[in-house]
Parts: structure tokens; C-alpha cells; sequence
């Protein structure tokens, strides 16, 4: 099996990872909140990442994976900016309507591109822009219903949304410039992440919900629920970290909307939510938008494939043709073994 294929395999399984974990806790999620009352997100998510953390750690100690550090400022930096980001999407949904808090979800995909595109000069097809376009209207018509719109609520949105797009962007510059895998990056910013959250998580919990998290009646059924949402969030976190490595932000995000789709399909399937033919048109032009962006991307990307293999092929070609090296500029070896600069070099060549 070639390089490329194990790459595609891994990417895949990366993707069916977050995509079985993700939808799995938010089935449970809302379980432990809807029916059993315990609406403490903020505070429960510093709760998985302290359990991923120490599912790592025992990882370690059976030598499943290596320890790399590197820079400690950018990890810490990296740490803290997503324990916030997850604080502030938290607080956007509790001083927004729904609707809204999709809204704020969605423009995650255009910000993502716009801060790609003017800092690391990436370039997006129109193919690619077009398929984006088709996948957010169909996910706005699915999802967001009213767009009560209120000043701090407003504010809160536009910070989630830069904070989110930065940290994804980070997760994938991070893991390809200090040469680390996901699993290394999220040993390492887990724990600045949890303790980001388990300091304000409480705060913002008694903001929103005006209770206090230590004084709620954890009964065994709530206590079952969070362990079993804290362990299906350690495949939930390893695979954000392994789908924005292998492939980019802007996958990872279009990969979040499918899964919103699945969520409100297994929410009408499993739990008899509430449901319209606008959920289900705005699912189907969601769904054409994300094949259309995954055919895209392997066009393109085989595409780039062909133009490396031809290029390497023509460098092979002159490296062993003598004429094409000279042609290119390369010089010729003489009987003495010293290399010989092409007959006509210029002066300038000759005196260096």
C-alpha cells in the first residue's frame, strides 16, 4: 500500500472517528441536560478535557505514543486561546436566541478562508468557494430559525467566532511547524485548556443558568452520564485534533456542519424532535454542498499530485540525461572528478 493511499485511509478514519464521537455526545449531552437537568457545559467540558489529559498520560505510560515538547509559550498560548473560545461560544449561545447561535456557527467557514487567505496566502478555488456557498445555505436553512439580534449577544458572536477560527487555524499550523501528531499537541494543551475552563467554567455556569454546579444533586444516573460523556469526549477531542492536522480548518468545519445535520436527523429519528420539510430540504442542500466540496478537494488535490509527480519526473529525466543538465544549468563532471560550469557561463560566474 502506497504512502498516499495510507494517508487517504487515515484521513478517513479521522473523519468517521469525529464524526460517530461527535454526534455520540451530543446524544448524550442532551440527555444529561434536557432530561436530567444538568445544564453546567461550560464546567463539564473542563471535566473532559481533564479525563482526555489523564487518558493521554496512561497512553504515554504504555508508550502508545511519544512525548515531543516544543515551544512551551506557543502550547500554553495555543491552550488558553481554546479553553476561551469555548467559553465564549458557550456564552454566545446563552445570550443569543438559537437561531442566532447557528447564524454565529456558520460564519466560523467564511472567517476561516478570509484569515487563510490574507495571513498564509491560501488560495480557495471558485469550485471550492461555490461548493462552501451551497453548504452554508443549506445548513442556514435547516437550522436557523429566529435572528433576535441584541448588542452584547452580537459582541459575544464576533469574538466566538475569531477565537475559534485562530485556535483551529493554530491546531493545524502547530502540528506542521513543530513537526508534532495531534495526539502530542493535545497531550500537551490539555491541561491549559481544562484549567482555563474549570476557572471560569463555574462563573459562566452561574451566569447562564443561575445555579451553582457544586450544589447540584449529581444522583447515579447524572454521575453515569457524565463519565460516559467525559470518555466518549477523549475520541471526540483526539479526533479535532487528527482531522484538522490530516486535513485543514475549513474541512474540520464542514465535517461540523454534517454533523449538525446527522444530530437533527437522529434527533427526529431517536428522540421524535420537532420537525419540517424545511429541516429536511435544508439537510438534502447541506448534504449536495458537502459532496460537492469533497469532489472538489480530490480533484484539486490530485491535481496538485500530477503536477509534483510530473516536475519530479522531469528533475529525474535531466539528472540522468547530460544534455538536459547542462541546459538547466547544472555542470558537467570532468575526468579530474571537479564539476565544470557550463561553456557559456557569464563573466561573472568565471571571477566568483
Amino acid at each position: 500500500m502506497g504512502e498516499s493511499q495510507r494517508f487517504q485511509l487515515g484521513t478517513v478514519g479521522a473523519l468517521s472517528l469525529s464524526v460517530v464521537s461527535s454526534v455520540s455526545i451530543v446524544i448524550c449531552n442532551k440527555a444529561l441536560i434536557s432530561t436530567l437537568g444538568f445544564t453546567f457545559a461550560t464546567t463539564l467540558t473542563s471535566w473532559h478535557l481533564l479525563v482526555t489529559f489523564c487518558s493521554l498520560h496512561v497512553a504515554l505510560w504504555m508508550k502508545l505514543f511519544e512525548h515531543k515538547p516544543f515551544d512551551p509559550r506557543a502550547v500554553m498560548g495555543f491552550g488558553v486561546l481554546n479553553g476561551i473560545s469555548i467559553g465564549l461560544l458557550n456564552l454566545s449561545l446563552g445570550f443569543n436566541s438559537v437561531g442566532f447561535y447557528q447564524m454565529t456557527k456558520l460564519a466560523i467557514i467564511p472567517c476561516t478562508v478570509l484569515l487563510e487567505t490574507l495571513f498564509f496566502r491560501k488560495k480557495f478555488s471558485r469550485s471550492i468557494q461555490f461548493a462552501l456557498s451551497i453548504l452554508l445555505i443549506g445548513v442556514g436553512i435547516a437550522t436557523v430559525t429566529d435572528l433576535q439580534l441584541n448588542v452584547l449577544g452580537s459582541v459575544l458572536s464576533l469574538l466566538a467566532v475569531v477565537t475559534t477560527c485562530i485556535a483551529q487555524i493554530m491546531t493545524n499550523t502547530i502540528q506542521k511547524r513543530f513537526k508534532v501528531s495531534s495526539t502530542q499537541l493535545l497531550y500537551q494543551s490539555c491541561p491549559y485548556q481544562a484549567l482555563t475552563l474549570f476557572i471560569i467554567g463555574p462563573f459562566l455556569d452561574g451566569l447562564l443558568t443561575n445555579q451553582n454546579v457544586f450544589l447540584f444533586k449529581y444522583t447515579p444516573q447524572v454521575l453515569v452520564f457524565i463519565v460516559l460523556s467525559c470518555l466518549i469526549s477523549v475520541s471526540v477531542n483526539f479526533s479535532t485534533f487528527l482531522v484538522i492536522g490530516k486535513t485543514s480548518p475549513v474541512t474540520y468545519q464542514v465535517l461540523g456542519h454534517l454533523k449538525t445535520c446527522l444530530v437533527l436527523a437522529f434527533g427526529y429519528v431517536l428522540l421524535h424532535d420537532p420537525f419540517s420539510w424545511r429541516n429536511i430540504l435544508g439537510i438534502l442542500v447541506a448534504l449536495v454542498g458537502m459532496i460537492l466540496y469533497s469532489y472538489y478537494c480530490s480533484v484539486e488535490s490530485q491535481q496538485k499530485a500530477n503536477e509534483a509527480s510530473t516536475q519530479l519526473s522531469q528533475v529525474r529525466e535531466s539528472e540522468a540525461d547530460p544534455l538536459l543538465g547542462v541546459e538547466s544549468g547544472v555542470g558537467l563532471v570532468g575526468e579530474g572528478g571537479a564539476a565544470k560550469a557550463p561553456a557559456w557561463s557569464s563573466d561573472k560566474d568565471v571571477r566568483a
